[in-house]
């Protein structure tokens, strides 16, 4: 088995004075605004109105993931990412240069209009920048962002929307497709759209539960669908939420992060959509670095690179481990980068730098931010089951 280890619940409990002084915890009163827009607060208070807090650091998440260690390869350069929900909004400083609109499908406007915020949240996790020194403040900061707009103001959609929104992204170029509004339903159309995105070379990410979920065992889509990298969401002290029955494939930092909203300014969100941004800007940097891969290796490649839980494959919480942008770009590849490897038996791949201390430090530093939701969808898990091609 390669990759590093994960340390699962002990993740948070141990190094506290090893914490770096740079990574210090926000100060007790000063954290930004949470993205929790409901129907309710839109029907009462109109779309989410802007952050009074600069978007002046980065959040912990992206300092553990330390993606600027692999810049010097990749920056996700000539990487188009759909970012299909609420929209991006069109005015965000952190999105300047990099943003195409797609089409708007449900709601009002067009695809540059993010009531709730929570496509804009997720689109700069993905490729923003600091409004504040210019620096980066996603994954892959070069990667164009394609806004694919399917809810209503209040974040609402169905399967046959999230269909069509997946086939205009790949229409329009889109090599990642992060599809961060999941729904409980399925459809023959979205399971088409999956196949379809598939054979035009493009993969499709989404989020195996919303972003506020209650314990429900119903399974949500696309994630449940072959074909879909199902991602999970993890915080400062390990999996969020418990297991997910076992059926997850990779897991991402996305319980009390901050980004930019529409408007711009800092606002604090949680849940795996977030972790669905983080996961597709991984993609972006390893398709920067190595264009030609098929969905299916570029899965492999994720995978293999990931943080493992040191537990069987795929773990129930966090599937094949942790995503880890730096070794996702800087590890050795294998001699022949087409080969197939059983999803229970991964191939080998050279790790990169072991960072588990450092993350073990920043989540220690962090875990004071506390937990806040993202959009209120109802409470999901799921269940996936797919054949894996690889690299």
């Amino acid at each position: 088995m390669s990759g590093r280890r994960w340390a699962g619940a002990a993740f948070a409990g141990a190094l506290l004075a090893a914490a770096p002084a740079a990574v210090a915890a926000p100060t007790p009163g000063a954290d930004p605004p949470p993205l929790t827009q409901t129907r309710q607060d839109v029907q009462r208070n109109g779309c989410l109105k802007p952050s009074d807090r600069p978007a002046d650091a980065p959040s912990w998440s992206q300092r553990a993931l330390r993606p600027e260690e692999a810049w010097s390869l990749s920056r996700g350069a000539g990487v188009t990412v759909a970012v299909v929900g609420s929209g991006v909004d069109a005015g965000s400083p952190a999105l300047a240069g990099r943003l195409q609109l797609g089409p708007r499908l449900y709601g009002t406007g067009d695809a540059g209009r993010d009531c709730v915020g929570h496509g804009t949240f997720a689109a700069g996790l993905v490729a923003g920048r600091s409004t504040v020194d210019g620096g980066a403040s996603g994954l892959a900061p070069d990667a164009r962002v394609l806004a694919v707009a399917v809810t209503d103001d209040a974040g609402s959609t169905t399967p046959d929307l999230l269909a069509s929104g997946i086939r205009a992204a790949v229409d329009k170029g889109a090599r990642v497709v992060a599809v961060v509004v999941p729904v409980p339903g399925a459809s023959d159309a979205l399971s088409e759209a999956v196949t379809y995105a598939a054979a035009h070379g493009s993969l499709v990410i989404a989020p195996v539960a919303p972003d506020a979920r209650g314990g429900s065992s119903a399974a949500v889509f696309p994630a449940s669908y072959p074909g879909v990298l199902a991602v999970a969401s993890t915080g400062p002290g390990g999996p969020a939420g418990g297991t997910l029955d076992g059926r997850v494939d990779l897991a991402a930092p996305g319980e009390g992060v901050t980004g930019t909203g529409p408007g711009g300014g800092l606002f604090t969100a949680s849940g795996p959509g977030c972790a669905t941004a983080y996961v597709a800007g991984t993609a972006a940097l390893v398709l920067g670095l190595r264009p030609d891969l098929t969905p299916e290796q570029l899965v492999r490649r994720l995978e293999t690179t990931a943080y493992r839980p040191g537990t069987r494959l795929p773990d129930a919480a966090v599937g094949y481990g942790t995503v880890d942008p730096v070794a996702a770009v800087t590890a050795s590849w294998p001699a022949a980068a087409h080969q197939t490897a059983a999803a229970a038996d991964p191939v080998v791949v050279t790790p990169g730098p072991d960072r588990s201390g450092t993350w073990r430090a920043l989540a220690v530093a962090a875990g004071s931010a506390g937990v806040m939701v993202l959009v209120g969808f109802g409470g999901l898990t799921v269940r996936l089951g797919r054949r894996r091609g690889g690299v």
